[in-house]
Order: structure tokens, then sequence, then C-alpha cells
């Protein structure tokens, strides 16, 4: 069972930055964020291969960057141009496979941290 621990969630200004972290336990093929607002379904952020292949949500695409260290095992999102509607509380979540990142090939979730974008 692998591990995944998020951080740097908070409160940031529209317009604003901020950069998630997430720790794995183990190694996987992909990691990816998602996030779930109130009221809403879980959506798909961005994703990272192994290869460093990346993928975007078309409502991210230009503001958001993935990155990961595979050495040691973290996968970061920047945020940047941050709007009111991307207050959510945004996952980290892995997978041990190449399938396309969607909520329904992950493998493991963390815990999600809270990131909360004033108007």
């Amino acid at each position: 069972q692998v591990q995944l621990v998020e951080s740097g969630g908070g409160l940031v200004q529209a317009g604003g930055s901020l950069r998630l972290s997430c720790a794995a336990s183990g190694r996987l093929y992909t990691m990816a964020w998602f996030r779930q607002a109130p009221g809403k379904e879980r959506e798909f952020v961005a994703a990272m291969s192994w290869t460093a292949f990346t993928y975007y949500a078309d409502s991210v695409k230009g503001r958001f960057t993935i990155s990961r260290d595979n050495a040691n095992l973290t996968v970061d999102l920047e945020m940047n141009s941050l709007k009111p509607e991307d207050t959510a509380v945004y996952y980290c979540a892995a997978s041990s496979t190449g399938r396309f990142p969607s909520a329904r090939t992950m493998d493991f979730w963390g815990k999600g941290t809270l990131v909360t974008v004033s108007s």
C-alpha cells in the first residue's frame, strides 16, 4: 500500500500563487492532482508519467505546472494566476500504470489539502 501525503494548501488572493507538494512512500508510474469543490464532483487537474509526459485539464492550462522528482518520490503542483473558482480540496493521486489519468484509473489517494482563493 502506497501512502500519499499532500502539503502546501492555504488561503491566497485571486491572482496569487501557491505550490502544492505530495510525497509518496513508493514508486508509481503516474502521479496526478485532482480537486473537488464544494457540491461538485472530483475533477482531474494535472498528471505526469514516470517518463515526464504531462496532462492538464483545459481549465488550468497555462496557469498550473506539474513536476515530479522521481528520486525523492514527490510531485508538485505550481499554481499561478489563481481564481476563486480554483477553490477546492486538492488531492494527490497515483497509479501503477500508464493508463490515461482519471479518477477511475488512480490506485492510491492522499487525504487532500484545502486551497481557498479569495476574490
